[in-house]
C-alpha cells in the first residue's frame, strides 16, 4: 500500500518544514479549485436543467438539447465576464 505523501507527490525525506508546508498550502489550493469548479457546474446544471426542461424523458429533444447548450454557454461567458471585470478592478485598486 502506498504511503499519502507519494500518493500526493510531496516528498517522504527530510525536506524542510517550510516546504512541507508550502507544498501542502498547494495541494490544499488546487482540491479547493476543484471543489469551487464542481459547485460551479452543480449550479448551472441546476439552472439550466428547471429552464430547459419541461418533463424529463429517456432522450432530450433537439429543442431542449439546444436550450441547455445555450443556457451553460451563457452561463460561461457570464461567469467568465464577471471574473474578468473583478480582475480588473482589483489590479486596478492595486496600483
Amino acid at each position: 500500500m502506498a504511503d499519502f505523501s507519494s500518493d500526493y507527490g510531496l516528498s517522504s525525506g527530510g525536506g524542510s518544514d517550510k516546504a512541507e508546508a508550502a507544498e501542502l498550502q498547494r495541494l490544499i489550493a488546487i482540491e479547493q479549485q476543484k471543489a469551487q469548479f464542481q459547485a460551479q457546474v452543480h449550479n448551472f446544471t441546476d439552472v439550466c436543467w428547471d429552464k430547459c426542461v419541461d418533463k424529463p424523458s429517456s432522450k432530450l429533444d433537439s429543442r431542449t438539447e439546444t436550450c441547455l447548450e445555450s443556457c451553460v454557454e451563457r452561463f460561461i461567458d457570464t461567469t467568465l465576464s464577471i471574473t474578468n471585470r473583478f480582475s480588473q478592478m482589483v489590479q486596478k485598486g492595486a496600483h
